[in-house]
């Protein structure tokens, strides 16, 4: 593998590790609350919060790239701190970090409705508080869930572009994963080199997504258990 190629996928990898790790407190926030709504309007919020699967990432890139404009409220925050995201790898990381979001929650919720609900009530009964009871008793049995959220997340992740390619750009040696390498060297009549380029990305995906199955399977042989 030449040194171009390794640092590609290096930053693709970190890319897709960042962005589960900066989303993996607030969706499993999100996905613990969700399981236990049962109040009106939970629909809607999920419906918001499942938005990135179902809308055109570049729809959702343009959305973010408005936001973090240097016109707007947010961007003009941003500027007077001194910190630039738009077109930079931060933007990557954002950007493949809301379309991963989704993913994690639903994965992360399902294994937080599994949970019965009396083992923490016994839990309460002990003298454990709320938050005790979730990270001694709800967290350890919904774990399954949470990881194959996690996976599901990074391998997302790891092939976003529609929403990167808008909010970050397309720089060589700055914003540029796979999926925006090959579609540049295809844009350039590389085939060859796309192709070199796919054939790793098919290898990184197999790997993330065979890792998901296997934790999905043990976690389904559990519930049958």
């Amino acid at each position: 593998m030449d040194e171009g190629l390794t640092g590609l996928v290096l930053f693709t990898v970190a890319v897709a590790a960042l962005s589960t790790v900066l989303i993996l407190v607030p969706g499993v926030a999100a996905a613990y609350a969700l399981s236990r709504w049962r109040g009106p309007g939970r629909g809607v919020v999920e419906t918001v919060l499942a938005l990135p699967l179902v809308l055109p990432p570049t729809a959702v890139g343009l959305v973010l790239l408005e936001l973090l404009a240097r016109d707007s409220a947010l961007g003009r925050l941003l500027d007077a701190m001194g910190v630039e995201v738009v077109f930079t790898p931060k933007a990557v990381v954002l950007a493949s970090a809301v379309m991963a979001f989704p993913l994690l929650v639903r994965s992360a919720r399902a294994g937080f409705e599994e949970v019965d609900p009396r083992l923490v009530a016994v839990a309460r009964t002990l003298g454990d508080t709320r938050t005790r009871a979730f990270f001694r008793v709800t967290l350890p049995l919904a774990w399954r869930g949470v990881l194959t959220g996690a996976l599901l997340a990074f391998s997302r992740a790891l092939g976003e572009f529609g929403a990167t390619v808008l909010v970050a750009g397309n720089i060589p040696g700055s914003t540029q994963t796979l999926s925006l390498a090959i579609f540049q060297r295809t844009q350039v009549g590389q085939d060859a080199e796309a192709l070199k380029l796919a054939g790793v990305s098919v290898v990184l995906a197999f790997g993330a997504m065979y890792v998901t199955e296997v934790v999905t399977r043990r976690r389904g042989a559990r519930g049958l258990a």
